[in-house]
């Protein structure tokens, strides 16, 4: 599953972690990236000894700040391309203008919520760069973001794996549980909204291969 198997996660340490969490908090790449998930495995298997919590969530938050930021200049210098690009499947124009007229209404408080959500904390650095947020401000508002969130998340898997010993042989199980509950939404909206659903069928219809003409 996203070809995150936690024997592999302990195996390659806290490089993967920090490579994971910059990807999904600063490039548009890691839009479907399980942060959450990651997190929350890398607490259980800390919480077994494969890492120190203390490290790990140093090394999660400093990943999560760098990457932001690095969003937040991308957003800044070329973001506005965005404003350009054509509705797709989930990405909607009106997302954006949405997301900064939010900036606009709720300013720091905005930076440290989008932090708990999925796919919206890939985009919020984004955001913040094109709306032109000051750089000071949200610095400081990712700092405290990025903290609240690697600290919440990792310390969350370390308390149950430090509940439940055994739960190391059934992680891939609660994994796949996070991620179902974490999609979930992306997956109704595309469920519910008819050109959504429009834009899939036809991207899938191209994957089809062509028949040959004799």
């Amino acid at each position: 599953m996203f070809g995150l198997d936690p024997a592999a996660i302990a195996e390659a340490g806290l490089w993967l972690i920090a490579l994971i969490v910059f990807t999904e908090s600063g490039l548009l790449v890691g839009f479907f990236l399980p942060g959450d998930t990651l997190l929350f495995t890398a607490g259980i298997l800390a919480s077994q000894g494969g890492f120190n919590i203390v490290t790990t969530i140093v090394v999660i938050a400093v990943a999560a700040i760098v990457g932001d930021n690095v969003g937040y200049t991308i957003g800044r210098y070329s973001g506005k391309r965005l404003f350009k690009q054509k509705d797709g499947i989930l990405f909607k124009q009106e997302y954006v203008t949405r997301a900064e007229e939010f900036y606009e209404k709720h300013g720091g408080k905005a930076v440290i919520l989008a932090r708990f959500v999925p796919i919206v904390r890939t985009f919020a650095p984004l955001v913040a760069g094109i709306g032109r947020m000051d750089r000071r401000y949200f610095f400081i508002y990712n700092v405290i973001g990025a903290v609240l969130w690697s600290t919440s998340v990792t310390l969350l898997g370390y308390y149950v794996g430090g509940r439940f010993p055994d739960l190391i042989h059934y992680v891939e199980y609660v994994i796949i549980g996070v991620v179902v509950l974490a999609f979930a939404p992306v997956v109704y909206h595309i469920a519910s909204d008819p050109k959504s659903r429009a834009l899939l069928w036809q991207k899938i219809k191209h994957l089809k291969p062509r028949k040959r003409r004799k």
